[in-house]
This record gives C-alpha cells, structure tokens and sequence, in this order.
C-alpha cells in the first residue's frame, strides 16, 4: 500500500547520475513529482521517462521539479539519461532504501507509482495506475 495523500513525503538523501548528493529537503518550497519505475531502459520505463523528457519545458514552466527513481545504479542511469537525452536527474536508490520509505518495494525493483510533493513536503497526490506514454501529460493535468 502507497504513502497517502496528506503525509509528510519521507526525507531522503542519495546520488544523481552525475554521483551529486541530492536530498528531497533540497527542494523545499517547489512541487517535486517523484515517479518510481523498474528498470532503465526497458521499454515502458522508456516511454516513461521520454513522456516527461518530452514535456520537461511544461514542467519547468510551474516551477515543478521532476525525479527518476529506480534501484539502478549510478552508471546505468547516466547511460539511460545519455541515451535518451533525459534533461532531469535520475536517483539512485540502489539498496531500496528510498523504495522502501515510498512503499513501493516490488521485490527487488521499484514498482511504477508517482508521487507529487507539494512546496510544503507534503504528499498531494499518488498515481499508481501509470500509462507511461503520456505519465508526464496526465499529471500535468492532474496538478493543473
């Protein structure tokens, strides 16, 4: 079962497919959305991450930040953001600690659900029925 919508989104800190320290507190004040997927550079997590990839100037527009987490490590995020021109950072959460937080541990692998964090940190929403052609247009409609 996901984190509800009214909870404070769980702290984190990790690194980006540069190896930069991120942490969720760095974004205080800006709605971040956090979408979890499986795997780099399969085929659904591809149309995934080139959805929003492909609507990211609408993103930066609100003043929304846009994640990637995946239990991938630090290369194979780089060669995925490489390979498909990814303008956003990709998180790794190679032990699931972050996976686990979120409550989308599916074994191993992070199931694809995505969690919009309002400027104050707290869970505004949570969608964990993914089409991943158009995740990024859905929740661009979903925040307005």
């Amino acid at each position: 079962m996901t984190l509800a919508v009214g909870t404070v989104a769980p702290n984190f800190t990790t690194v980006d497919d540069e190896g930069k320290t991120v942490s969720l507190s760095d974004f205080k004040g800006k709605v971040v959305v956090l979408y979890f997927y499986p795997k780099d550079d399969t085929p659904g997590c591809t149309k995934e991450a080139q959805s929003f990839r492909d609507n990211y100037t609408d993103y930066q527009g609100k003043d929304m930040v846009v994640l990637g987490v995946s239990m991938d490590d630090q290369a194979s995020h780089k060669q995925f953001k490489e390979k498909y021109g990814l303008p956003f950072q990709l998180l790794v959460d190679s032990d699931g600690t972050i996976t686990k937080a979120y409550d989308v541990d599916g074994g191993g692998y992070s199931k694809r659900v995505t969690y919009i964090i309002d400027a104050e940190g707290n869970i505004s929403h949570v969608d964990e029925t993914v089409q991943t052609a158009t995740h990024a247009q859905d929740i661009l409609k979903t925040v307005g």
